[in-house]
């Protein structure tokens, strides 16, 4: 077992080459490996590159683009000098913890692609096998993480939580009190690095330039995805149709010759959680289908064949995660701790009684919330399913055949619900 555990730990030799270049006919893009000299426990300093790959025995390495430019048509990639993960040198690595490897980059990679959409209050992010489990705005920053890690604690346990501020010490309590993977910000105040250093394995780190962010809206990088006969296929990375409320279309269609309008417009409050909630889902595997209430997910549902059935995952998983936190809130215990003490008889009955009464009273938090779908609903079932819980607000690309009767049955809803649409859809795998 102890070698087992030993595998985990193990910084690998890697053995890809020190510089790629990549070359698009005569247009060059020349990329540098990133590795980093770190202090040992004898004083020496260990040159390291990534620990390993997706898992132990995978061999990887981490390449920053360090010249060239590269346009192709009219689209003009992603410039040198603009560095975020891949630009971490040793002064920003404030603690190594484990060493970084491939996961717990492109989660912290994963939750940035989120963060640049939301700046303009303190937000949290925490990504767990490069999938949100939580987000969401907060007065504090120290406030965004208690939201966004209360959204799933459980997902949360091993995640990247990433901030859009330099995290405090407020802050750095409550990070302090969980486990987690990695943490990441634009900085750290005085004495929040220091709490969070409690935690030997923790991977503490500063990115550099995240004052660039807001420019990585609009600037796209060039996709590669990888066969396994050695093949690639090289696309444009997506860039967000909705930058703004504004963006938004009121949904409309027309069908057999007759138009079918939503009837009602969002209102502020749903304008914000459909705004927060289309930018989550920028960082969400497809098929996906995910709920936001108050600019904080309560539901994320991820990487399903079917989006009905994704719908009510994350209904599932909404109303999971609420009785978990009801319980946390009223007994110091996971929902499923209590489960197991009522069935050996260490606790009551009428305590897990009263959580999923709660529960379902409440029909967890649901009521009011808005919906996002990564893609068009190709029938009503997928919508009604939120409907069902009192979704007040649906945002989703458009586009389906079936339309008009996705509309109708926003319409229909008592009380009616809106729905926009953002012309374009959001998938990601």
């Amino acid at each position: 077992m102890d070698d087992l555990k030993k595998m985990y730990r193990t910084v690998m030799a890697d053995h890809f080459p020190a510089t790629l270049k990549l070359s698009f006919d005569d247009q060059t893009l020349i990329y540098r490996k990133r590795t980093w000299k770190l202090p040992q426990a004898d004083g020496a300093l260990e040159e390291k590159g990534l620990r390993y790959g997706e898992n132990p025995g995978q061999e990887a390495a981490l390449y920053e683009l360090v010249n060239g430019n590269l346009t192709l048509g009219r689209c003009t990639f992603i410039q040198p000098g603009m560095g975020l993960v891949s630009a971490i040198s040793e002064a920003e690595m404030i603690q190594e913890g484990k060493h970084p490897g491939k996961t717990n980059l492109t989660d912290v990679d994963n939750a940035l692609n989120i963060l640049k959409f939301l700046l303009e209050k303190p937000a949290a992010v925490i990504v767990k096998h490069n999938n949100p489990c939580g987000a969401a705005y907060g007065h504090s920053l120290a406030e965004a993480y208690f939201r966004a890690n209360r959204a799933d604690r459980i997902a949360a346990f091993g995640g990247a939580a990433v901030f859009n501020r330099a995290v405090d010490r407020a802050t750095a309590e409550g990070i302090a009190q969980n486990y987690l993977e990695v943490v990441a910000a634009p900085d750290f105040e005085e004495g929040a690095a220091a709490i969070l250093a409690g935690r030997g394995n923790l991977r503490i780190l500063r990115v550099p330039r995240m004052d660039l962010l807001e420019k990585f809206r609009q600037t796209r990088f060039v996709d590669f995805k990888s066969l396994q006969d050695g093949g690639l296929i090289v696309q444009q990375s997506p860039v967000n149709a909705i930058q703004k409320n504004e963006d938004f279309r009121p949904a409309a269609c027309t069908y057999q010759g007759r138009e079918y309008r939503i009837q009602r417009s969002p209102d502020a409050r749903e304008l914000k959680d459909l705004y927060f909630g289309w930018s989550v889902e920028q960082g969400v595997t497809s098929n996906s289908v995910l709920y936001v209430k108050n600019e904080c997910t309560v539901g994320i549902g991820t990487g399903e064949q079917d989006r009905v059935g994704v719908a009510e995952i994350a209904v599932f998983k909404a109303y999971t995660k609420y009785a978990d936190g009801l319980c946390f809130d009223s007994h110091g215990l996971s929902y499923k701790e209590l489960e197991l003490a009522v069935e050996n008889g260490e606790r009551s009955a009428d305590e897990k009684a009263a959580i999923d009464e709660k529960t379902r009273q409440d029909r967890a938090g649901l009521p009011g919330s808005a919906m996002v779908s990564d893609a068009f609903f190709p029938f009503r079932d997928g919508v009604d399913v939120g409907l069902r819980q009192g979704v007040s607000a649906i945002v989703q690309p458009g586009g389906s055949l079936r339309d008009f009767e996705v509309i109708e049955a926003c319409n229909q809803a008592e009380p009616p619900a809106t729905m926009v649409f953002t012309g374009q859809r959001a998938f990601k795998h």
